[in-house]
């Protein structure tokens, strides 16, 4: 069973950039893997996706030209490159593993002022 545990969040002020990481417990290189975000009272929602390798990737429209995943196999990790961050960003970001987003992670918290 896989663990992944995020870190990097923070404070940050609206206009700067925060770098999230997720370490899994164990090799992930077979599976997609994904970033979503959950703000108290709305549904979680996916951010950004990464297949197997990296090569192709995926960020959604509201955090496009500002977000990026990367991920590197050799290190079991992936990580959420967020820049130009705006308030409304504000959320518990999830590192998620598989297409069907099977496994979570625990949440690191990002604060927008």
């Amino acid at each position: 069973h896989v663990q992944l545990v995020e870190s990097g969040g923070g404070s940050v002020q609206a206009g700067g950039s925060l770098k999230l990481s997720c370490v899994a417990s164990e090799d992930i290189s077979t599976f997609f893997v994904g970033w979503f975000r959950q703000t108290p009272g709305k549904e979680r929602e996916a951010v950004a996706r990464a297949c197997q390798t990296g090569r192709s990737t995926f960020v959604r429209g509201f955090v496009k030209d500002r977000f990026s995943i990367s991920r590197d196999d050799t290190m079991n990790t992936v990580d959420l490159q967020m820049n130009s961050l705006k308030s409304e960003d504000t959320a518990l970001y999830y590192c998620v593993l598989g297409v069907s987003a099977n496994t979570w992670g625990q949440g690191t918290q990002v604060t927008v002022s």
